[in-house]
């Protein structure tokens, strides 16, 4: 059986996923997610640039499929001392590189059928000493993120502990290759190929049970897995703690250390339970238990120590609905959507102030300032830090003066912060779209979400076709409207709470 750098990677995002890639019913997987498609293409990108500013790079020539003859072709150019080899394979056993915690066990017939299959991206010759020759190689992944994570740290000692083997000497360091100005980064392979051994050591133990690790969904590491929907109809079956918010891996492991394994049974546990234990503190435990509470009763509920009436913004005379479009990976914000409800007048308006091309960025930018300095009174209700955090840095980018930007940022109104520090809901997630959801708002677009329209904007880019841009921009008005609707039930539930109190 083989085991990859794919599957460590994985393992180390959910311990579930590639144990069912190895033994679960691939009939059952997703279809592939069009923005994991898009970042898969852009990793490629990445990759293909990368190795073209490559003076003197070489790559094995074998079958499909064919490992062995993979790994014969890379030893070859080893041999050779080409000065980088791209997409070598190499191969080992698994006596020769996991260090289990009992030799009985490591010894075991059964995992005699595991091989280790390893793909760096690239093979950099250096200097030293290997059965080679007074050469040696060390290993590079080149990665679509701008961070050294530890996922990416764990594989790449992965690939250096088998390329030890197969030369015979241990490189001091490892490189990734990220996407930022100051790309390499050196991976000191002491700490982390003992902490490989441990992870893959897990990993192994897994396949080895009869079923796949426990369930545990987590929204935003498991939305783009082609295991999703089966692994969330087994939660919701189960009516499993992690769909409850707040319950993190870390809080979820000390519940059950505690036999807290249902919604009823948090909701019944006293605060001063788990207000000491890790993950938990005297306002996330009263949090979490209020939260199951909602659930359980299915209604909502005010939060312990909510923000004071006089911090929630009640209803306006205009008010503004803001929210963005954009598209990291150009680092660009082509689509600035303004709902604007005039109550003196009983009129509303959107504007969607859109970029076609990235280059004009700053005449959206100015056109969005223009728009809300007409409503210098307006509170701007946006859904979550994003918004502020982009005006700061488009200000910033196109050198807008302080005393046109600092009153803008003053009427900002995070309707996500408001809701989230006064009540529970009875829902699983607080996003936008399940808050709104729950309070009967429906999006015009039925499959439309900002990962997509991240996906819709490129091609749009690439084909010229219009209608991409309006599903966008009817998708970008949805979530103005949705937060309009998010904040007046919030002002109506709060002011009928204390009323009623």
């Amino acid at each position: 059986m083989l085991i990859n750098a794919e599957h460590l990677l994985q393992y180390q995002r959910c311990k579930r996923r590639p144990v069912l890639d190895t033994h679960g019913d691939r009939p059952q997987r997703d279809a592939p997610n069009e923005l994991l498609v898009k970042l898969q293409q852009d990793k490629i990108a990445h990759r293909l640039s990368i190795i073209a500013g490559l003076s003197d790079y070489h790559q094995p020539d074998y079958p499909r499929g064919n490992w062995k003859a993979a790994q014969a072709a890379t030893l070859e150019l080893m041999q050779r001392g080409v000065k980088y080899i791209y997409q070598g394979v190499l191969l080992t056993n698994y006596q020769d590189l996991v260090d289990t915690p009992n030799e009985d066990i490591s010894l075991s017939p059964r995992y005699d059928r595991y091989t280790f299959l390893s793909r760096p991206d690239l093979l950099v010759k250096q200097p030293g000493q290997s059965c080679f020759g007074d050469w040696m190689y060390v290993p590079a992944n080149i990665e679509l993120g701008k961070r050294p994570k530890q996922e990416y740290q764990v594989v790449i000692a992965f690939h250096s502990q088998i390329l030890a083997k197969m030369q015979g000497v241990t490189p001091e360091i490892a490189w990734l290759i990220l996407r930022t100005k100051n790309s390499d980064y050196a991976v000191g392979l002491d700490k982390w190929i003992p902490l490989m051994q441990g992870i893959l050591w897990e990993y192994i133990q897994a396949l080895e049970l009869p079923e796949p690790p426990e369930v545990f969904i987590s929204r935003q590491k498991c939305n783009l897995c082609h295991w999703y929907s089966q692994c969330y109809a087994i939660a919701q079956s189960q009516k499993h703690l992690s769909l409850l918010p707040g319950v993190t891996p870390v809080r979820y492991n000390q519940l059950q250390a505690l036999s807290i394994n249902t919604v009823e049974s948090l909701a019944n546990t006293s605060p001063l339970t788990l207000e000491n234990l890790p993950g938990f503190d005297s306002s996330v435990a009263p949090k979490i238990i209020v939260q199951a509470q909602s659930v359980l009763e299915r209604r909502p509920f005010i939060l312990p120590n909510p923000l004071p009436t006089e911090d929630i913004t009640f209803t306006a005379p205009v008010e503004l609905y803001f929210d963005i479009e954009a598209q990291p990976d150009l680092d660009l914000n082509y689509l600035l959507g303004v709902l604007v409800v005039n109550r003196q007048t009983n009129t509303e308006e959107f504007y969607s102030f859109l970029a076609e091309k990235p280059e004009e960025e700053e005449s959206i930018w100015q056109q969005f300032l223009d728009l809300v300095w007409q409503y210098p009174e307006a509170p701007i209700y946006h859904f979550c830090v994003y918004e502020f955090d982009t005006i700061k840095r488009l200000a910033k980018q196109y050198q807008t003066p302080n005393a046109s930007v600092r009153p803008v940022l003053n009427r900002l109104v995070d309707v996500y912060e408001q809701l989230t520090r006064s009540v529970a809901l009875p829902i699983e997630s607080y996003a936008l779209k399940a808050i709104a959801r729950w309070l009967g708002f429906e999006w015009r677009e039925k499959e439309a979400s900002g990962a997509k329209c991240i996906y819709w904007y490129d091609q749009w880019l690439e084909t010229g076709d219009r209608t991409l841009l309006e599903v966008i921009q009817s998708y970008n008005e949805d979530d103005c409207r949705a937060t309009r609707s998010v904040k007046e039930w919030l002002v109506n539930f709060i002011l009928d709470e204390y009323q009623a109190g």
